[in-house]
């Protein structure tokens, strides 16, 4: 089990040193999780043990966002007096997310239904 913590890990410090050599504009641990895809697309399947990390990990992912919350605790008066731009971008993105999986459901609906006949 602790091997395949360390192969996570090894995968996010993965994506954050491409990241930092490449200059890409995502996260580095996106950029881990994408690569750690692609192993795994290759590979065929999922090992049993990496599953019970990757589900532990899971089960355990609101602790991880305590660091977060207090954050923008600490923040709050900040956030306070920048909260017309942050409404307006979480309500732009909301409706940028809309539309595309809108969008992206009808193509593929049509796909399916083009497929299917």
């Amino acid at each position: 089990m602790l091997g395949y913590i360390a192969m996570l890990l090894g995968f996010q410090l993965a994506g954050e040193t491409l990241v930092k050599l490449s200059g890409l504009p995502v996260p580095g641990p996106v950029a881990g999780m994408a690569m750690l895809f692609a192993v795994l697309m290759i590979r065929g399947s999922l090992p049993s043990m990496l599953a019970t990390v990757a589900d532990g990990l899971v089960r355990n992912l609101s602790l991880l966002f305590v660091p977060a919350g207090a954050g923008v605790i600490i923040h709050l008066k900040l956030i306070g007096n920048e909260l017309i731009p942050i409404a307006a971008a979480i309500a732009i993105s909301t409706v940028a997310t809309v539309a595309v999986t809108a969008t992206a459901m009808t193509l593929l609906m049509r796909r399916q239904r083009s497929v299917g006949e």
